[in-house]
């Protein structure tokens, strides 16, 4: 059961931001942003969020050995290599923007016997079966990956967590985020199928066709959201989907990344109906599947830069918004104050 972020807290801010001294709507999204901020933290002026911690699912997808990617497997390991090392994009943004960042290996197809053996202690396997020939791994293993990212969330809450963003890394994550949402909303392969890692012309055909197959494979398990996981998921979202989910029943907001993380907030949304309002957008990515992701989560993205990183790099750009916004509605003069 999922207690809905404070009303009580959303009208007291709204009642605030109408009486800055500003004109109207001067702030647009900011304003917007700033009365979402208070009511999923349960206060009119909340403090801007300080301890945000981004956690980094990493996993392998074994349909990218079937020509949906621009780049080999090999580059998971490498990047979570990098992640460790603290040289990855996103390890530089939440450097610059001060979020904790840690990396997990919950599919990566290898070990790493030279890094902290925290990094896999959720490992739930070595990569997937290619979803469209083969269901991606067992329901146990789709239900074993959902609790380990509760697990994962509950640590960053008992950490400090005030706000909470999923990243990922796997080559080949953007096709199964592209299938999981077409067949949660019901949608074709066309209407969700994107470049990814900037294939070609060919590789773009070859990624439709994938999902066009695992989605026809898949039709009749979409009811039973850990089922549609083993069926064409992967335990690096199927942990964040858990993630997202025990994030929102705890009551702390999620600020979304791109194409994978909104995949794994509507699954998170089918297993415990009431996440969505926990959660916020950080920006627009350029896979089309994002955007209807959004458009049934009833989010709009706080940036369009054009980015398609992911790693979680758009919602930790987007962390200065959240901060600013915040401030701006507490610190802000009232009208009646200075007139």
């Amino acid at each position: 059961m999922i207690t809905p972020p404070s009303q009580d807290a959303r009208t007291a801010a709204r009642d605030r931001l109408a009486a800055l001294a500003i004109p109207t709507g001067a702030l647009g999204r900011l304003g917007e942003l700033a009365v979402w901020w208070s009511s999923v933290r349960g206060e009119a002026t909340p403090a801007p969020p300080s301890h945000v911690r981004a956690v980094v699912f990493a996993g392998d997808h074994g349909v990218a050995a079937h020509g949906v990617s621009a780049y080999p497997s090999a580059v998971t390991g490498a990047m979570v290599r990098a992640f460790a090392s603290g040289v990855a994009g996103t390890s530089v943004l939440a450097r610059q923007h001060d979020v904790h960042l840690r990396v997990l290996d919950l599919g990566v197809d290898g070990d790493f016997p030279d890094l902290d053996p925290a990094i896999g202690a959720y490992k739930i396997r070595r990569g997937t079966e290619p979803f469209h020939l083969a269901d991606a791994m067992t329901l146990d293993e789709a239900r074993r990956a959902v609790e380990a990212g509760a697990a994962i969330a509950a640590e960053e809450i008992a950490a400090g967590a005030d706000l909470l963003i999923g990243g990922d890394m796997g080559i080949g994550d953007t096709t199964t985020a592209a299938v999981l949402t077409a067949a949660v909303l019901g949608l074709p392969a066309v209407e969700v199928v994107g470049r990814g890692t900037g294939i070609d012309d060919e590789g773009l055909r070859v990624k439709t066709e994938v999902i066009d197959t695992a989605l026809r494979r898949a039709q009749d398990r979409t009811a039973d959201p850990i089922d549609l996981l083993s069926a064409i998921g992967s335990p690096d979202i199927a942990a964040q989907a858990g993630f997202i989910s025990a994030a929102a029943q705890a009551g702390v907001p999620v600020l979304l990344d791109g194409a994978i993380a909104t995949a794994a907030a509507l699954v998170a949304e089918r297993l415990t109906p009431g996440v969505a309002p926990w959660l916020a957008a950080g920006h627009r990515s350029t896979e089309g599947a994002q955007w209807h992701a959004l458009k049934d989560l009833g989010l709009e993205p706080l940036l369009d830069l054009g980015m398609r990183l992911g790693e979680g790099s758009g919602a930790v750009t987007a962390v200065p918004l959240v901060r600013s916004a915040a401030l701006l509605l507490s610190d802000m003069a009232l009208l009646s104050e200075i007139l």
